[in-house]
């Protein structure tokens, strides 16, 4: 069985429509006008162990509330997700001992105390062994650099310094699998290079499972063997990377990108709706 397995996977909010002007404002006390969103609209795939695996799409996609879904923090409207033999939204707790979570413009470390005060206290709630604990963190300190600044206090930190150290409070209790979105946002080439390379370190060493959300292509052609692309809250493409060169030949994967947006390639829109090409 795979490690992640999303079948039919949607995600539907219902969303309130305010009428305009003081009348419109006085008849939605009464009666409210609501309309159906597919965020996510049936979308079918798996991940298997050690994959690497980017996920992209424009704003408003769906991708993030694919990855909601698949954490469990959302509830799917319906479709099945397993995720490691869990199914997230109902087995959390346990569920979440065994995945790492970095969302981009959001910390899980704790904002004025000291960043290893803050890895000691994700120590104490994954139960992890002291022993652990400590060999992980000198490794993960000798591919990140953290000694400059594991004793100063999350908000004195620049925002590279700590995307480091939030991947590392994600990978404490050595996680299958590592859900990471828009981890390189606002960064500059250097600290996108030292996360690359650590993400490679990670995959490489441990087969730690990585679902990667980006509008930055780069951390695609870096990290990722496999691309999926969703538009719309449906499944445009699933496949190798090096197959989309293949087929459509342009020197930069952002061309190719441009022309599955822009519908410009028959297979693609043939093909939609979840269907992996091979």
């Amino acid at each position: 069985m795979a490690l992640i397995e999303a079948k039919g996977l949607t995600k539907e909010f219902r969303l309130f429509r305010r009428r305009e002007g003081v009348l419109g404002a006085f008849r939605d006390l009464f009666v409210r006008d609501y309309k159906t969103l597919k965020a996510v609209n049936g979308i079918d795939f798996t991940v298997e162990k050690g994959e690497m695996v980017g996920y992209i799409g424009a704003n408003g996609a769906g991708k993030s509330t694919t990855i909601k879904m698949l954490t469990g923090i959302l509830v799917p409207t319906s479709g099945t997700v397993f995720v490691n033999g869990f199914v997230p939204y109902k087995e959390r707790e346990a569920y979440t001992m065994g995945i790492g979570v970095v969302f981009g413009q959001r910390s899980q470390l704790w904002w004025d105390i000291a960043v290893i005060e803050s890895f000691k206290l994700l120590r104490r709630i994954y139960n992890v062994p002291k022993e652990d604990f400590e060999l992980r963190l000198k490794k993960f300190n000798y591919l990140l650099d953290l000694d400059n600044f594991l004793h100063l206090p999350v908000r004195k930190l620049s925002l590279g310094q700590r995307m480091r150290c939030d991947l590392v409070a994600a990978l404490l209790h050595n996680p299958q699998i590592l859900f990471l979105d828009e981890p390189t946002i606002g960064l500059d080439v250097l600290a996108k290079a030292r996360i690359r390379d650590f993400l490679k370190e990670i995959n490489k060493e441990n087969k730690t499972t990585i679902i990667l959300t980006t509008h930055d292509l780069g951390d695609i052609e870096a990290l990722c063997s496999r691309v999926a692309i969703i538009d719309k809250g449906i499944m445009l493409y699933d496949g190798q990377v090096e197959d989309l060169y293949r087929r459509w030949g342009h020197d930069k994967l952002e061309d190719i990108i441009k022309r599955i947006y822009q519908g410009d390639i028959p297979e693609l829109k043939e093909n939609a709706g979840g269907v992996r090409l091979a």
